[in-house]
């Protein structure tokens, strides 16, 4: 049995996913970030069939006929349709293919796939459920916050304290870690896709013009922050006259970006509190010297580090590739087969 299990280890290969709601990205064990695409689906309505996923799908979105349609089948971190979600895990894992094609490796790979915390058990078996379906023999679940630690290269295995704060698209998952596991966890559902909607909200109240998605978090990219930019900036959107119907443009400040983003930045920065009041005194002290490690695409919006620096009292540190964080640390995680095993067990154990 150990001869076979050896043989399987030489011609299996390992693929680590981080499944988000926003973007996907796939990290292949010995080759790094092999797929990074936006969670974006494009489906014909009358035959159901996928016309595009990724980069493609997104371009789509607010610009297709009729009978097509752009979807993104991740919410708030969970899968609101599996069948488009198992063509999109389907689509990914086909791509990693062409990087091993020319290996004895043989095409069903092990996968170990980073969630929010705050799943719950059909909702992390029905990933498990798209993943295999799309093609995986075999599928781990972890916990986005340990990944993303394990990813930023915290001591998580250590008798010291490492905070995380992993923005992503439909989540903002927020931990304390110490001796490989999780002492702290908050979860929530207060994320980038509420920062997109707030502004929104905010250009259609102000200016009576109505933005789409894409429209928003583009303008979330380019200028939107937390705390004052040592020079403010403009954009110019562009949408519908809520009024007369017709196409209108306005320019659009940084200012108003970060007034329309306050109400979910706050939010995040109120969860953050708690979970720093939570922390046991012992490892309160550590995070004192080692600061709250930032992580995830919201890591990227400017000023944040700033503020929580100034109101949280703790020094924050922006990790090395924060997007990518959570897809590194998964294939991270792969070369750690007893963590990651004792992780099973006790997530097992809590569902």
């Amino acid at each position: 049995m150990n001869i076979i299990n050896s043989l399987l280890e030489l011609i299996t290969y390992y693929i680590g996913i981080d499944l988000g709601t926003a973007n996907t990205m796939v990290y292949l064990r010995g080759k790094g970030i092999v797929v990074s695409e936006p969670s974006v689906v494009a489906i014909d309505k009358k035959t159901n069939r996928v016309l595009a996923v990724g980069k493609d799908a997104r371009q789509m979105i607010g610009r297709t006929p009729a009978n097509v349609v752009a979807v993104r089948p991740l919410r708030d971190g969970v899968i609101t349709d599996f069948d488009t979600t198992q063509a999109m895990i389907h689509h990914f894992i086909g791509l990693t293919h062409t990087y091993v094609a020319k290996s004895f490796k043989i095409p069903k790979p092990r996968v170990i796939v980073g969630v929010p915390s705050s799943v719950t058990e059909v909702e992390r078996q029905a990933v498990i459920d798209a993943c295999k379906t799309a093609g995986a023999r075999e599928v781990f679940i972890v916990e986005e916050a340990m990944a993303a630690a394990i990813g930023a290269g915290l001591p998580v295995e250590q008798a010291s304290g490492s905070m995380i704060v992993d923005i992503g698209g439909g989540t903002s998952d927020i931990a304390v870690l110490s001796l490989g596991d999780i002492v702290v966890d908050k979860t929530i559902r207060i994320a980038g896709d509420e920062m997109d909607q707030d502004i929104i909200d905010y250009v259609r109240d102000k200016y009576n013009i109505l933005i789409g998605e894409r429209t928003a978090e583009d303008v979330k990219i380019a200028i939107g922050s937390a705390s004052p930019l040592e020079e403010e900036q403009t954009v110019i959107i562009q949408g519908r006259d809520l009024i007369t119907g017709l196409p209108k443009s306005v320019e659009f400040t940084s200012v108003e970006a970060r007034e329309a983003m306050l109400n979910s930045i706050e939010q995040i920065t109120d969860a953050v509190k708690d979970a720093i009041e939570e922390t046991p005194p012992e490892l309160l002290t550590d995070l004192l010297t080692s600061g709250i490690n930032l992580a995830g695409g919201g890591a990227l919006i400017r000023g944040l580090d700033k503020l929580w620096q100034s109101e949280l009292n703790v020094p924050v540190n922006i990790v090395n590739d924060p997007m990518s964080t959570v897809a590194r640390g998964t294939s991270l995680m792969l070369d750690h087969i007893e963590l990651l095993e004792r992780i099973q067990r006790s997530w097992n154990e809590i569902i």
